[in-house]
C-alpha cells in the first residue's frame, strides 16, 4: 500500500504535467494561430518567393489544421525536446538554450546562495531583537532596494566598480563573463556584480519575512515546551523555531529560483551575459517566434518544477500538511 506522502507526490506530479500541457497549448495558440505575421514568411526571409514560402509551409506542416500542427509540435517536445528552428540563426532553438543555460544557472544559483546567506542570519537577528535598530535598518534597506529597478542598480554598480568604466575598478564589468570550465577565477570575478545586484533585491525581503515568521513561531506552544525541557536557547531557535519559520519561505524561494533559472533578462542584458534571458531579448528584437516560444516554455518548465519541489518540501517540513 502506498504511503500518503507518495500519493501526494504522485498527485502533485500529475497536476504539474497537466499544467505544462496547458502552457504548451496556450503558447502554441498565441505564437502559431495569433501571430502578427505569417510564420512561413518569417521562416523564409524577406526576399523569399511565394514558391519558397509554400514549400516551407508544407515542410513544417503549417498548411495543416490547428490540431494537426499542435500534435506535431507536442510530439516533438515530448519525444525529442524539439523546440523548432530559429528563424534568425537557422539553428535548433534547443541547442541555443542548452548552450546558454550554464550562464543563467550560474547567475541564478549564485545570487540565490548569496541572498539566503545574508537573509538567514539577519532574519534571525531581527526576530530575536524586535523593534531594535537592526530591525528598523533591515526594514529601511528592504524598502530602498525593492524600490530600485534592477537595470538601474546594475548600471550604478557598473559605473562604480567595473574594471573598464568604474570609478573604483575592482572586478569585471559588462561582457566579461567567462564559462566556469574555461577559467574558474575569471568566471567568479565576472559574476560578482550580477550576484550582488540580484541579491540586493531579495535579501532584504527574505530577511524581513524570515524574521516575522520566526518571531511568530517563537511564540508557539511547542517552543515553550522545548524551553521547559531545558534546551539551550540556540537549539530552541535553530532546531525548533527556525524550522517552523522557514516553512512558508520554501514556496517563495523555490518560485523565485525557478523564475531566475528561466532567464534573468534584465541582469543578463545589463551585464551582457550570454544566458537564456539575453537570448529571449535577442529573439524579441529579431521577431524570432520559435526562439521566443522556446524560451517561454523553458521558463515555464522551471517555474512548474519549482512549484512541484516546493510542494514536496512543504509536505516534508510541515507535518500539518494534509496529503
Amino acid at each position: 500500500m502506498r504511503s500518503p506522502l507518495l500519493r501526494y507526490i504522485l498527485r502533485r506530479l500529475a497536476w504539474s504535467v497537466l499544467l505544462l500541457f496547458l502552457v504548451v497549448f496556450l503558447t502554441f495558440l498565441v505564437f502559431y494561430e495569433l501571430p502578427s505575421a505569417d510564420p512561413a514568411v518569417l521562416r523564409a526571409g524577406r526576399l523569399a518567393t511565394p514558391e519558397v514560402v509554400a514549400e516551407i509551409r508544407e515542410k513544417f506542416g503549417l498548411d495543416e489544421p490547428f490540431y494537426v500542427q499542435f500534435w506535431i509540435y507536442t510530439k516533438g517536445i515530448v519525444t525529442e525536446f524539439d523546440l523548432g528552428f530559429s528563424y534568425y540563426k537557422n539553428v535548433p532553438v534547443r541547442e541555443e538554450i542548452f548552450a546558454r543555460l550554464p550562464a543563467s544557472i550560474s547567475v541564478a544559483v549564485g545570487a540565490f546562495v548569496l541572498w539566503m546567506a545574508i537573509a538567514l542570519p539577519v532574519g534571525i537577528l531581527t526576530a530575536l531583537r524586535p523593534r531594535s535598530r537592526s530591525d528598523r535598518a533591515v526594514t529601511g534597506l528592504t524598502l530602498v532596494f525593492l524600490s530600485a529597478p534592477t537595470y538601474w542598480l546594475g548600471l550604478v554598480v557598473l559605473f562604480l566598480f567595473a574594471r573598464d568604466i568604474g570609478a573604483f575598478p575592482i572586478v569585471g564589468g559588462a561582457g566579461s563573463y567567462v564559462p566556469l570550465s574555461e577559467d574558474p577565477k575569471a568566471w567568479l570575478e565576472s559574476l560578482i556584480l550580477p550576484w550582488i545586484v540580484l541579491a540586493c533585491g531579495f535579501a532584504g525581503l527574505y530577511a524581513r519575512m524570515i524574521g516575522e515568521n520566526l518571531r511568530e513561531a517563537m511564540a508557539q506552544d511547542f517552543v515553550r515546551t522545548a524551553r521547559a525541557k531545558g534546551l539551550t536557547e540556540r537549539r530552541v531557535v535553530l532546531r525548533h523555531g527556525l524550522r517552523a519559520g522557514l516553512t512558508p519561505i520554501v514556496t517563495l524561494a523555490a518560485l523565485d529560483l525557478g523564475v531566475l533559472l528561466g532567464g534573468t533578462i534584465l541582469v543578463e542584458t545589463v551585464f551582457n551575459i550570454p544566458g537564456v534571458g539575453r537570448y529571449a531579448v535577442e529573439a524579441i528584437q529579431n521577431a524570432d517566434l520559435p526562439a521566443i516560444q522556446g524560451t517561454v516554455l523553458f521558463g515555464a518548465f522551471f517555474i512548474v518544477l519549482a512549484i512541484l519541489v516546493s510542494d514536496i518540501l512543504y509536505a516534508v517540513l510541515d507535518p500539518r500538511v494534509r496529503y
